[in-house]
């Protein structure tokens, strides 16, 4: 940004306050009920993803994490490379009923595929920070944002304007789910995962690293449209309603907002991020 960021201490409400298979044996189809979902999507170290693109997204990029798959017979010639790739590695898929797949997705959004895979765990700082390329790089640290909904959308987002890495929090229950990796339609195999530890830590490695902190403020922020954005850059979004933590927000280098008509308060978490890489990516292309 042009000169020093405004150092008042922000006020903390985040800006978004708030196939066919291949020749061969068919397989039958299943007439025994599938188990059950349960709120860890199986073993506790898999994940169970639901939806067309993020079942192919993690096929495409890390296939060896697929341990089992269920489609309906409407969804075979969608996935012959998948099903082809089950049976020559031995990995189990069945052809089930849609009733079926809506207990195993605990949800009706599965678009008739639903795949158990192994976690990816989130890197820590350090790796990712090695890592880098030099140049201009975007992050997103995420403060309390928990709903997967929210989390999904900011995937898709950062996948769609070439974020490096979603920063998690050190406490807290933000991790991938099921439902996030639908909404996020592959971008959650596309944007690496960072698990943050101490606070104050965090922000001298990143500082070390190049980067400035922007706090991302529903009001008395600078201009985003207006702000000249530092090349290696995090953007601190905080949870709608209570917004970032407030020792947080005071630590950043600066702090932004999005200005807007004021006939809402604000947008939505997932939406004011969109907004955010939007600015950064334009910014990168003028200067």
């Amino acid at each position: 940004m042009s000169g020093p960021w405004d150092k008042r201490p922000p006020s903390p409400r985040a800006a978004g306050s708030g196939p066919r298979p291949p020749r061969g044996p068919r397989p039958p189809v299943a007439r025994d009920e599938p188990r059950a979902a349960s709120a860890a999507g199986g073993a506790r170290d898999e994940l169970r993803l639901y939806g067309i693109n993020a079942v192919q997204a993690v096929f495409e990029r890390r296939p060896d994490a697929i341990r089992k798959v269920y489609l309906t017979e409407a969804r075979i010639p969608s996935f012959k490379a998948l099903l082809a790739w089950c049976v020559k590695h031995r990995v189990g898929y069945r052809v089930v009923a849609e009733d079926d797949l809506d207990r195993l997705a605990a949800s009706q959004h599965h678009e008739g595929i639903v795949a158990e895979v192994r976690k990816g765990e989130p890197q820590a700082l350090g790796d990712w920070l090695r890592g880098l390329p030099a140049g201009p790089v975007l992050a997103i640290w995420l403060d309390g944002v928990g709903n997967p909904h929210n989390f999904g959308a900011i995937l898709r987002s950062a996948a769609h304007f070439g974020v490096s890495a979603i920063l998690l929090p050190p406490q807290g229950g933000l991790a991938l789910s099921g439902a996030a990796a639908r909404v996020a339609e592959g971008g959650a195999e596309q944007v690496p995962l960072v698990r943050l530890g101490n606070t104050a830590n965090a922000i001298a490695q990143l500082r070390g690293a190049g980067f400035s902190l922007a706090a991302t403020v529903v009001r008395g922020g600078d201009d985003l449209f207006a702000a000249r954005l530092p090349e290696r850059l995090v953007y601190v979004m905080g949870a709608e309603g209570e917004g970032m933590d407030a020792q947080l927000a005071a630590a950043c280098d600066g702090r932004l907002s999005i200005p807007g008509t004021g006939a809402v308060e604000s947008l939505n978490v997932a939406s004011a991020t969109a907004v955010f890489l939007a600015q950064w990516r334009q910014r990168l292309r003028k200067d």
